[in-house]
């Protein structure tokens, strides 16, 4: 069940790529009869698989002559071609990945998306200078002729993260957190996270927060600020324990609000590594 993948793949993020991948298994065992389809665009039709994916299950898995293209294979052949094409428009993707379909080698195409993935990782890498003298692909290599390797490939510079502020609260009473349930769209969809404000709140404006939650707070205290980057968002992080009284009974408080029990929290509840700064007072 969900709940349980979710917790199983705590602490890796992008969570939804287990769903993803739940989905794809599920669909797999009932329209596939349990094998992994072998077409390219077959494969493409399962959740969270998309061109890089199926072209490198297609050819390293099935030998089709499929093209995986990623950064690192972008990188490759900007520079051995000589592209000055951005590489981050899709359709320079596109461009690089019609022109490698025409060249994979039919009895070798896991080799060779092999071959191209590997050569960016570790041979034409993204920083540092490139490691041209043990290249396979020097001597045709253009950027490298024409000492272009520091200027290739070009990619326009990614917008800037949002940078947003929160507070977290990490309500308690002595054997138990409040936990809230994110929404099931957007960023941590479905997940578990100690409740948080926009904005950073001083020490007086705590307690109101507090009682927005539904509970009556006994004693604020502020501890470490931390930092979350996720991929196009920052988080600056402000927090606050906050001890309430024990009256509250059941593990539902209002909705998506829970109380849970100490030992629970570990065990049943997957928390984002957004509040890893947090799970020591937990």
């Amino acid at each position: 069940e969900e709940e349980k993948l979710l917790k199983l793949w705590e602490g890796l993020g992008y969570y939804s790529r287990a769903r993803n991948l739940q989905k794809a298994a599920r669909t797999v065992m009932e329209q596939y009869g349990g094998s992994l389809p072998s077409d390219e665009n077959e494969l493409k039709k399962l959740c969270g698989i998309g061109d890089y994916t199926a072209g490198a299950i297609a050819s390293i898995a099935f030998g089709i002559p499929a093209p995986a293209v990623d950064g690192n294979v972008l990188r490759v052949l900007s520079r051995v071609t000589g592209s000055h094409a951005d590489i981050a428009l899709p359709e320079t993707k596109k461009q690089q990945s019609d022109a490698l379909r025409r060249v994979i080698p039919r009895d070798a195409a896991g080799d060779f998306t092999q071959s191209l993935i590997e050569l960016g990782a570790t041979v034409c890498v993204p920083n540092g200078e490139a490691k041209c003298d043990g290249c396979p692909l020097s001597r045709f290599c253009v950027a490298r002729r024409d000492g272009l390797t520091d200027q290739l490939p070009v990619k326009s510079a990614k917008k800037p993260r949002r940078i947003e502020e929160i507070t977290v609260l990490l309500i308690r009473d002595d054997d138990r957190t409040v936990l809230r349930k994110r929404p099931e769209k957007g960023l941590l969809a479905g997940l578990y996270e100690l409740p948080n404000v926009s904005g950073h709140l001083e020490a007086d404006a705590v307690p109101d927060a507090v009682r927005a939650f539904g509970f009556e707070p006994l004693r604020v205290e502020r501890i470490e600020d931390a930092k979350h980057i996720f991929t196009h968002v920052e988080w600056h992080i402000r927090a606050y324990t906050v001890k309430i009284s024990s009256e509250f009974d059941g593990l539902r408080l209002a909705d998506s609000i829970f109380l849970v029990n100490n030992g629970d929290l570990h065990s049943s509840y997957a928390i984002p590594s957004a509040f890893s700064a947090y799970t020591k007072y937990l």
